[in-house]
């Protein structure tokens, strides 16, 4: 693409969120809880399409696929991601539910159909104007979002004793351990057991 086609390509994206984000003030003021109108879905998509440098769309997930990283992974995103994404990736949380935009489903064609270049990029560098954070530069290690990777591609496969394994990795607030605390006394005196510790702790 010419400097010049690459400039008024520009313009016309850029004419074009404007358009979309006063179409969205106008439908729903700043509201989080309106859903984005398909104008706002298609070019934000496009957006982020054309965001993600095409050196990284190329790369490949270089973590083997093996049940000990899957494994790893997928407790790694109970503690870290599922409080927006929710265990199966489906995003039915409270915080997920109330973001605007809404977070995608994770075992939907709109990700599944990324590259594992653009879903590792996105881990790694976040969304703006969305409620998806950067998680790279100096939280973790590079093979920590690569495992990741693998994992939403196995969401639309998630089982139900997968999902009832990451209940227990997923972060508690205090009313909830004491909560635990109070059955585990009433039903014989034993003492709680801390939350497992995952391998790693960057999201």
């Amino acid at each position: 693409m010419s400097r010049g086609n690459g400039i008024l390509l520009g313009i016309v994206v850029g004419i074009a969120l404007v358009g979309a984000a006063v179409a969205s003030l106008l439908h729903g003021g700043v509201s989080a809880r309106v859903n984005p109108s398909a104008l706002e879905i298609m070019m934000a998509r496009e957006v982020r399409h054309m965001a993600i440098p095409k050196s990284a769309r190329k790369l490949q997930d270089p973590v083997t696929d093996t049940p000990e990283n899957l494994r790893d992974a997928r407790l790694h995103f109970a503690d870290h991601c599922a409080i927006c994404h929710a265990n199966d990736g489906s995003c039915d949380t409270p915080f997920g539910r109330n973001l605007y935009p809404k977070p995608p489903d994770l075992r939907g064609a709109q990700t599944q159909k990324l590259t594992d270049g653009e879903i590792f990029w996105i881990i790694e560098n976040g969304v703006r104007f969305t409620g998806m954070p950067a998680f790279g530069g100096g939280h973790g290690s590079e093979e920590d979002s690569w495992k990741l990777v693998r994992f939403i591609r196995h969401l639309p496969q998630l089982t139900a004793e997968e999902r009832m394994e990451m209940e227990q990795y997923n972060p508690k607030s205090l009313g909830d351990r004491e909560e635990e605390q109070e059955e585990n006394e009433f039903l014989g005196g034993k003492p709680m057991q801390q939350k497992p510790e995952t391998a790693h702790h960057h999201h």
